[in-house]
């Protein structure tokens, strides 16, 4: 099975459709749960703001992408807003490839 140091380095992989900085690094990935028994893995994300409209744009790749993991038989991608995202949630790399 998939472990969580993979879906992460996936993820880190996928960026945003308009920043172009990966979710991860972003902070927009909350959890990554592992249910082995089932090959399952869902992740909770959210989304910069809460009226963005590319929820799925996002998370087709995602599913298409950790969907290839040995062991994974089906990825859940689902969307939160609590705590809603804040720019001090991005890593060091993310704030300076944004100016921030």
């Amino acid at each position: 099975m998939a472990t969580k140091s993979e879906i992460e380095d996936i993820l880190k992989n996928i960026p945003d459709p308009e920043i172009g900085v990966s979710l991860f690094d972003l902070g927009l990935i909350y959890h990554i749960d592992i249910d082995a028994k089932s090959k399952k893995v869902e992740i909770l994300m959210t989304l910069t703001t809460i009226g963005c409209p590319l929820f799925e744009q996002i998370a087709g790749p995602i599913r298409e992408a950790v969907g290839k993991l040995k062991g994974v038989k089906t990825v859940e991608v689902l969307l939160t807003f609590e705590p809603p995202w804040k720019p001090d949630m991005m890593s060091a790399e993310a704030k300076m490839q944004l100016g921030f």
